[in-house]
């Protein structure tokens, strides 16, 4: 595949992710007025399938990250080079900002600030922080491992969806469920809602070192072994 390829790849695929699972959340918060309840069965199930349909659309393409902080953890990895690591978030910002302006199309700008990450006051930024670091650890280490052999096919195609609707089942409460960066700033320009966005940046970030640096001990036993060249091939699985 060439580079403009994969870099479209993760435009479109984040694309999907952002418009699909947010428009899931004004679906939501149309249907019951906001009924928490009901949020907590929908949004999941609707990022998850997005994530999902992104996949099979793109994954074979690029490797189907969709996620700054993915893309990291298998840049760490040594899947990823480093001039794609910046194509790749530069894509995938950009796919998401153009999911959330064509949404002020059918709803409007307060429909989009309403799909905006924010921080629950009940546990403050450090509490929100701490859950965005660990629960995108545990993304970003399925996705590592997931991927190891079996090339965006198999089990992988499930195990990654799946993980993503048990964050936003555990999280929505609390930070909304984030675990990505490129979803969170979308809708903060385009809705022009802002709060506590660091949170949804470094997190993510600092998770998917984690995330990196137990699948090296822990899965690959890298642990006093010679460090190898990286691999020739840029393709984040390989």
């Amino acid at each position: 595949m060439t580079r403009w390829q994969k870099y479209s790849a993760e435009f479109l695929g984040t694309f999907i992710l952002v418009f699909m699972g947010t428009t899931g959340i004004v679906a939501s918060n149309t249907l019951t007025s906001g009924n928490t309840s009901f949020a907590e069965i929908v949004v999941p199930i609707g990022f998850g399938l997005a994530l999902l349909a992104g996949l099979y659309a793109f994954a074979e393409v690029s490797g189907g990250h969709f996620n700054p902080a993915v893309s990291l953890g298998l840049f760490l990895d040594g899947r990823l080079s480093v001039p794609d690591l910046g194509g790749y978030w530069l894509f995938q910002f950009a796919g998401a900002i153009a999911a959330s302006a064509l949404m002020l199309v059918p709803f409007n700008k307060t429909a989009v600030a309403g799909t905006a990450t924010i921080p629950n006051p009940a546990i403050g930024d450090g509490g929100a922080f701490l859950l965005e670091t660990a629960f995108t650890a545990i993304f970003v280490a399925v996705i590592l491992e997931s991927t190891k052999r079996e090339r965006h096919h198999g089990t992988a195609l499930l195990a990654i969806p799946l993980t993503l609707v048990s964050i936003h089942v555990a999280l929505i409460p609390f930070t909304g469920a984030s675990v990505n960066p490129a979803r969170t700033l979308a809708p903060a320009i385009v809705g022009d809602k802002w709060d506590s966005e660091w949170i949804y940046f470094l997190g993510p970030a600092l998770g998917a070192i984690i995330a990196w640096l137990i699948f090296s001990v822990v899965v690959k036993g890298d642990v006093g072994r010679k460090p190898q060249p990286a691999p020739s091939q840029a393709g984040p699985t390989g």
